[in-house]
């Protein structure tokens, strides 16, 4: 019996590719690179801040540590200030969720972005949906490790082949493998069906609606 979905945040939640790329090319310009493209940045997600930072200069061959330093502090500031910019869940998210809440599940939320800017965004657009959310941490390993989903699991005190996760590229996939979770892969979001099937996703859905066929059946 399914007691607990486990859902990604970015791509998945929320098309925050908008906010990525604008606070992203802000911090770069800062210190004189050029920008990167909104569909260049989908590529470029998924594996937390610090990679996102590293894949950003390695565009331009200028991945130093100096640079990071300079353009990282400079891009979480901005975001920081600045959270909900041109952020908004997809289609059918807040219904499928209701749902799921109305049918007696439990929802939590783990994502590579920075705790801080995870629980806001959440909470902001969520309100109370979801009973854990957890973003990067220090002393946590970011997806695909599965150390946030067994922090979840411990937490909540129900088991992994009680668990979905959903989200929507292989670092997701490949998170819930390796908690012994069965995965969704969902088609909105930053990657596609290639990637996810790649990955081994258990289930792909190309609208939320369909998460509700697989988990309430």
């Amino acid at each position: 019996m399914t007691k607990l979905c486990i859902f990604d945040l970015d791509g998945t939640l929320m098309n925050t590719i908008p906010a990525i790329s604008h606070f992203g090319n802000q911090a770069l310009k800062k210190f004189g690179f050029p920008e990167i493209t909104p569909d260049r940045y989908k590529l470029l997600v998924g594996n937390g801040r610090d990679l996102l930072i590293h894949r950003m200069l390695q565009e331009f061959d200028a991945d130093t540590d100096e640079n990071f330093e300079n353009v990282g502090k400079a891009y979480d500031s901005a975001y920081e200030a600045d959270p909900l910019y041109k952020t908004a869940p997809y289609d059918g998210i807040l219904d499928m969720l209701d749902t799921l809440k109305a049918k007696g599940l439990t929802l939590a939320v783990l994502s590579n972005k920075p705790d801080n800017v995870t629980q806001d965004v959440v909470r902001l657009f969520f309100g109370d949906r979801f009973d854990v959310i957890a973003g990067q941490k220090p002393g946590v390993k970011v997806k695909p490790d599965p150390a946030g989903v067994f922090l979840i699991l411990e937490e909540l005190g129900i088991k992994a082949e009680e668990s979905f996760f959903i989200g929507d590229t292989y670092v997701d996939i490949s998170t819930g493998k390796n908690a012994g979770i069965e995965s969704i892969g969902v088609l909105w979001g930053f990657r596609d069906e290639a990637e996810l099937k790649g990955a081994g996703a258990d289930h792909i859905v190309a609208k939320a609606s369909e998460i509700l066929d697989i988990i309430l059946k």
